[in-house]
Parts: C-alpha cells; structure tokens; sequence
C-alpha cells in the first residue's frame, strides 16, 4: 500500500487490487463512522481510495502507509434488487463468448451479487464487481454513438448500467426501469460504493 498527499489535507491510498480497494473503503467508512478518523470525503476508484478534508494529513499517512488493508470489506450496505429485461442487442455475443446459451448467460448474470465498487463515467453511473474472472468480456470494437438510458451492460470484470442516454461502448446485455440518478432524491444516485445489488428477470423476460 502506497500513500501519496494530494494538495494541502487530501490523501491518495494505492492498494494492489479493486477487491482491496473495497474492503479499504468500507473500513475507512467504518473508522469515520465511530469517531476515529476526521476526514471529509472518502471516495474509492479501481485500486486506489481518495480521503479528502484530512485532519493532519502527515500522521493519517504515516497511519495509513503501516496499516493493514483489510482482505474483504468489513461492511455493506443493504441489497438493491433492480428489474432487469435481458434483451440487449449483445446478448447473443457476450454468451457466445461465455461458451452459453443467451438463457444461461442471463440467468449467470442475475444469480451474481454484485458490489458497486465506485462510481464514474456519468452521475448515477457504478461500476459493478462480482462475476468471476471468466466472465470478463473485451469492449465492443466500436463504441456506440448513444446508448439508451436504462441499458445494463458489461465490460471487462465489471457490470453497469446507463443513466442516461450517452455514448459507450460496453456490451449491451439487458434494460431496466430503475432511475440510478435523481437529482430530486437523497441521497441522488441510487448505487453508491459499497451497494450490494441483484438484478431480477422480469416477469416472461
């Protein structure tokens, strides 16, 4: 684990991988939520996990560069079950590349629990962890000029999916009704790091 200041009271923490970054930022959550750890905002990415707004940012590195990063994250939040129809124009190619049928690539896809990891890319937009390793899928060779919003999807290791209408170039597997950003809600994305979430086939989808 490496710890590099950023600015004036932000600090940037490294770890070896997307499963260490999770369990780092669910203890950090953890710490800040009993008292021990002053800090603004605590914001995961891939392999790294920002703290920003640290009280004496010198002693929170030096604590941090000794610490040991937990192998799983200490807590999650409660489980989100979203509405699913898989009927992506990619379905057919992500189960080709699976080695199934489009039936048993959705039925994969929705027996998983997944973890949003962090977020990114647009607002309302998790990046979702939980398939196994062979599961990942390479991007499509030639993004999408717009994507429909709603549109579940998947990427190397991760599931998303789009908030809005936007270009993208992950493979299109499914649609849902689920509105993951509204700015009218609190708080306004519906996945936020460390959501555990399950997609459910709709009815006679």
């Amino acid at each position: 684990m490496r710890v590099l200041p950023v600015g004036d009271d932000a600090l940037l923490v490294e770890v070896a991988s997307g499963a260490q970054a999770q369990a780092l930022h669910a203890e950090l959550l953890r710490r800040r939520a009993e008292g021990s750890l002053s800090v603004r905002e605590i914001v995961p990415a891939a392999r790294t996990v920002l703290l920003d707004g640290v009280d004496d940012p010198a002693r929170r590195a030096a604590e941090l560069a000794t610490a040991r990063v937990p192998e799983t994250p200490t807590d999650a939040r409660a489980l989100i079950e979203l509405p699913v129809r898989y009927d992506g124009p990619d379905l057919a190619a992500v189960a080709g590349h699976w080695g199934v049928t489009e039936r048993e690539a959705a039925r994969v896809h929705s027996r998983t629990e997944f973890t949003v990891a962090f977020c990114g890319f647009a607002p309302g937009f998790g990046y979702l962890t939980g398939l196994p390793e062979r599961y990942g899928v390479p991007r499509r060779a030639t993004p999408r000029t717009a994507v429909p919003a709603g549109s579940v999807a998947v990427a190397g290791p991760y599931t998303g999916v789009y908030p809005r209408s936007s270009p993208g170039g992950w493979q299109l597997i499914g649609t849902t009704d689920a509105v993951l950003w509204d700015a009218a809600r609190v708080p306004a994305a519906l996945l936020v790091p460390g959501t555990r979430v399950r997609f459910v086939p709709v009815e006679g989808a």
